[in-house]
């Protein structure tokens, strides 16, 4: 758990710039008076945002995300480490595990999530980033039920992620080791390749559930609220007038920062996994099986 814990928290540090100004491409899709806009436009609008405030831009957000390794990773990470215990899994991560696992995490995640977007939100009116004091006293006068907001298509968004990113990487990334190891491909080159082979798969599923979630998450809390349906119809009118540039806006950002993230998150984990397990053999705590590598 702590490995688990440790990589995501190296992975949040260094994807957040992308993941910031991702959402801000994917948030701009419609302009002031609620009409969509290209998706150059608004590419344009978010390095605009990023230009006049870039440390602030890319650190945005930053400080729900790193909270979040605890609230919304101790349980996802627990949930679907303890199903795939209960399953005899011996540590494979199943698609029963990480449906689970991305269905009842999802209560503890989402408020992150909706906190972290509401950061962003406003970046182009205000050049800084939202207080998080601010965001909690708003959904406070509502019995914080706002921060469930796009709970839905993150259910979605969490399973994909936990059957492609947890499970699927780590058996490419070995397959890839086992084929390539006469060519000398190491830990750190296989997990990249492994990364980039599942990403765009990954991105692929995801992106239109991301863009719900930005839809649904970064309307003002005090406003009225966008449900599911009301999103899914944007998304189809954004289709309608761009094409698929419409429903996948920041879909190439979403392949960097999906390369970036299962790279970073895996490598993280996989060396502290690693220091672990051989300060527990020094100690004598661990005694590792005769054959095993």
């Amino acid at each position: 758990m702590t490995a688990y814990l440790g990589g995501s928290a190296f992975q949040t540090v260094l994807d957040n710039p992308v993941t910031a100004y991702r959402q801000l491409v994917q948030q701009y899709a419609k302009d002031a008076a609620g009409k969509a806009v290209d998706p150059k436009i608004a590419t344009a609008e978010a390095t605009a945002v990023f230009k006049a405030n870039p440390v602030g831009a890319c650190a945005s957000g930053l400080a729900p995300r790193i909270i979040g390794v605890g609230f919304k990773r101790v349980p996802k990470f627990g949930i679907l480490l303890g199903i795939s215990f209960i399953l005899g899994e011996d540590g494979n991560i199943s698609a029963p595990a990480a449906f689970g696992a991305s269905v009842l995490s999802a209560p503890f995640i989402n408020p992150i999530r909706m906190i972290e977007k509401q950061q962003r939100a406003f970046f182009k009116e205000t050049g800084v980033e939202k207080p998080i004091m601010e965001i909690l006293r708003e959904a406070a006068k509502q019995n914080f039920q706002p921060l469930f907001r796009g709970s839905v298509p993150l259910m979605g968004h969490s399973c994909a992620s936990a059957l492609l990113g947890l499970a699927g990487q780590p058996k490419l990334q070995k397959y890839i080791k086992e084929e390539l190891s006469q060519y000398g491909v190491g830990t750190f080159t296989s997990g990249l390749l492994a990364s980039a082979a599942v990403t765009p798969i990954y991105v692929g599923v995801t992106n239109p559930l991301s863009r719900l979630e930005v839809i649904m998450q970064t309307s003002k809390i005090d406003g009225k609220a966008i449900g599911v349906i009301e999103a899914c119809k944007e998304v189809i009118n954004d289709s309608k007038q761009f094409g698929l540039r419409g429903v996948f806006r920041g879909q190439g950002l979403g392949i960097a920062k999906g390369i970036l993230s299962l790279t970073a998150f895996h490598q993280g984990r996989i060396w502290l996994m690693d220091a672990f397990k051989e300060n527990n053999i020094k100690n004598g705590s661990y005694t590792p099986k005769v054959g095993s590598a």
